[in-house]
């Protein structure tokens, strides 16, 4: 009986491998690269409910007696536009890594958290443009 071998003398090709050739790829872990992944997502979304969770209670008061105005929203749309350079910084990072799911997730949220300081810019300066115009509306500080 005769051992099979390399394969090649009885014409099998030779089995595929990623590792060699003009380019290999370097992938990095699954487990590890959902597990960042994972811990990231968890991270930004404390992040961002922090600063519009103040944002928020800014305005909040239980004196019916006393008028209180929300503060502008543009303080922590940079605090918010941080959290987004943070999540480009993470996926530049993760490309570099290999970590393609990681790659994927981050690159997510910086596209929605930048349309979210985009949007929330839209509309504080709407509001800071019907102020100027009538600073004595309902809402504006004077």
């Amino acid at each position: 009986m005769r051992s099979l071998g390399s394969g090649r003398r009885h014409g099998f090709p030779p089995a595929f491998d990623a590792g060699t050739g003009p380019r290999p790829r370097h992938r990095g872990d699954l487990g590890a690269d959902i597990g960042a992944g994972c811990g990231l997502v968890f991270l930004e979304l404390i992040t961002l409910v922090s600063i519009f969770g103040v944002w928020f209670l800014s305005g909040l008061n239980l004196d019916p007696a006393k008028t209180l105005h929300t503060d502008s929203l543009w303080g922590y749309l940079v605090a918010a536009g941080g959290a987004g350079v943070f999540a480009i910084a993470a996926t530049a990072i993760a490309a570099r890594a290999g970590a393609v799911v990681t790659v994927v997730g981050q690159g997510v949220r910086a596209t929605l958290i930048c349309l979210i300081v985009r949007s929330g810019a839209t509309a504080q300066s709407h509001r800071d443009g019907f102020c100027r115009d009538m600073p004595s509306a309902a809402g504006c500080n004077g």
